[in-house]
């Protein structure tokens, strides 16, 4: 690909920022729970690369912070993974961007409320579905307006390669206090107060 506005061939899209972000929520994590030393991601390993993940490590590291990689492939694969991030040690949980993690939410929200482990999730929807913390675009903006938009210019006969790949603009950070109360949890007013929606 040549670049996002002008991708060539066949090709098109759009994009969430998963890796920009993915650094995002690991410093949103870390401010949300303050003084934890320990944190784990789980990444699904044919999304995130290897080199991405080192990045995480490294931001952390940077911090005083040990962060643990768990990857899945398959969504049996998540429960164990989460059960190994606890296991670790770790007091937070990073769960980054993929299709097949936001499709497993069901099975990733029950699951770290049952470890009493805070997650942060890639979209606003996962903090209203229950998740302690969310922060990103909302997967509604990114299939009503973006990819809507693209196929409207494709249906009209406009080649794909003459259509930018489509980024969100908009992020939002929701925090569910339901959840911070349920796992004992103080958020900081300082961080509370950033939020774009606090659910209570």
């Amino acid at each position: 690909m040549k670049s996002l506005a002008r991708p060539e061939g066949n090709t098109t899209g759009t994009s969430i920022l998963s890796a920009e972000l993915d650094g995002k929520r690991q410093e949103i994590l870390l401010e949300s729970v303050p003084g934890i030393h320990r944190i784990a991601a789980i990444a699904d390993s044919n999304r995130t690369a290897g080199s991405h993940l080192q990045v995480l490590k490294d931001a952390a590291h940077a911090r005083s912070v040990e962060l643990s990689i768990h990857q899945i492939a398959r969504p049996e694969e998540i429960p164990a993974a989460i059960d190994a991030a606890k296991a670790s040690g770790a007091a937070a949980l990073n769960v980054l961007a993929s299709p097949v993690l936001y499709s497993s939410r069901q099975i990733i929200l029950p699951r770290a409320a049952a470890l009493r482990l805070p997650a942060i999730y890639p979209f606003p929807e996962e903090a209203e579905e229950g998740g302690f913390v969310a922060y990103g675009p909302r997967v509604v903006q990114i299939f009503r307006d973006l990819m809507a938009q693209q196929l409207v210019k494709l249906l009209r006969g406009t080649k794909p390669a003459d259509i930018p790949i489509e980024q969100p603009t908009k992020f939002e950070l929701v925090i569910n206090l339901k959840t911070v109360k349920a796992l004992g949890l103080t958020i900081p007013e300082s961080f509370l107060v950033r939020a774009d929606k606090v659910i209570e």
